[in-house]
């Protein structure tokens, strides 16, 4: 069965230069009407709300689809009396003063900047025109999202095809959607594998600091929140570099490109005041994907249920002193620190014979399946150990990977 919409976005692709489609565009637009209306057969301007400026934009481009030359031109009035650093409208109201003299052959007639920053601002377009087409999926939830808990109020995924940040609120550990946001990310795009490639890593990561302004440069804007990047994960796959942050744009600036950045998430100074109200430093997830995964969160939820009994049957293992039941649970490949499996297996032995009981209590589980891997979840808990000897409370991060014989951990160590 198809997943139903929300009908809040329906926008054209717009921008595309070629199409199937045929529509009638009046020789007063020329070229830029036609990549604005070429496959743009959708809802009317009308249907777009005028609550943010990325509505306002998309519903002036639609009056240019549709020849509503004065009233696209009136929406970008109010829209740059509000925001006037929104250099995307500022060139759109050109094209349009512009349309009134001659015809325009592309978008960006009017300004006589270099070519590279033109296409920016057309990359800019189209990035938010597919935002408002690309309709959020209801009833649906991106797949990494299978447990939150009690403590994360908020969950962040970032889909850097797409240019989206989404938010999301917990719900007695199940995600719901809040609402997403026009971001930019790295210049070369995502898949970040070595300091200064201009990527944005994907992963899961957590929002590990907030920094003040006053320890900031102008290119930051209000603040930025330093994620954990890299991660444990990206540490064993050989991934370098570091300073991934989600930060703002410069006072002057309303928006970036959507691949403008060194390799960080970047929002506009109006949207990250927004989300930064809902980041809990070192609890709140923020998940980087290239293309998210929907799925109903009933499969959501069977996945989490298969992984929560794993993880059960290892705390149980530990507590019942079943050295070998427990150590069944950890890969061939399994590493902690400097420690391989065999390393790790000896130290546990010995260890065990000097207990006689032990007890394990874990609570706070999360847990977040890997973007571009089925078989790989992050999980982490609160441990609380206690013993005839010992006794410590940590907070604990897994790699659980899965294969023929269920799923296995990777990885073990503090969070």
């Amino acid at each position: 069965m198809k997943p139903l919409f929300l009908k809040r976005r329906r926008a054209p692709l717009a921008l595309l230069a070629l199409c199937a489609c045929a529509v009638v565009i009046p020789s007063s637009v020329s070229s830029m009407g036609r990549q604005l209306a070429l496959g743009a057969v959708g809802a009317p301007a009308t249907s777009i709300g005028a609550a943010s400026p990325e509505k306002r934009l998309v519903k002036a481009l639609l009056a240019i689809r549709e020849n509503h030359l004065s009233a696209a031109l009136a929406e970008i009035d109010g829209l740059l009396e509000t925001y006037p650093n929104f250099r995307l409208a500022q060139l759109i109201r050109g094209d349009l003063l512009l349309a009134r003299a001659k015809p325009i052959r592309a978008m960006g007639d009017a300004d006589q900047a270099p070519a590279d920053r033109l296409n920016d601002l057309r990359a800019e377009a189209r990035a938010r025109l597919v935002r408002h087409q690309r309709e959020v999926p209801r009833g649906m939830v991106p797949k990494y999202l299978l447990k939150l808990q009690a403590r994360q109020r908020n969950a962040i995924v970032v889909d850097t095809a797409k240019s989206t940040l989404y938010l999301f609120e917990n719900h007695d550990g199940e995600a719901r959607y809040v609402a997403d946001y026009y971001i930019s990310v790295g210049k070369n795009g995502s898949d970040k594998a070595r300091e200064g490639d201009k990527r944005t890593p994907l992963g899961v990561y957590h929002v590990a600091a907030e920094l003040p302004t006053r320890r900031l440069g102008a290119l930051y804007g209000i603040g930025a929140f330093p994620l954990n990047y890299p991660n444990e994960w990206d540490e064993r796959q050989g991934r370098k570099g570091h300073g991934i942050w989600l930060h703002g744009v410069p006072r002057d600036t309303y928006s970036r490109p959507p691949r403008a950045s060194d390799g960080c998430v970047v929002l506009t100074n109006q949207d990250l005041d927004a989300v930064s109200k809902h980041l809990q430093i070192g609890l709140t997830p923020v998940i980087i994907a290239d293309g998210v995964e929907w799925v109903p969160p009933a499969q959501s939820a069977q996945r989490q249920e298969a992984l929560s009994r794993e993880l059960e049957n290892w705390r149980q293992s530990w507590e019942n002193r079943d050295t070998d039941g427990y150590l069944r649970f950890y890969a061939r490949n399994f590493s902690s620190g400097d420690q391989n499996l065999e390393q790790w297996g000896g130290q546990k032995r010995r260890v065990n014979a000097s207990k006689t009981w032990i007890k394990v209590h874990l609570t706070e589980v999360s847990m977040f399946l890997y973007p571009g891997r089925d078989d790989l979840a992050v999980v982490d808990f609160m441990q609380d150990y206690s013993s005839n000897n010992l006794g410590n409370k940590m907070r604990k991060r897994q790699y659980w990977a899965r294969d023929g014989a269920g799923w296995k951990i990777l990885y073990e160590g503090s969070a």
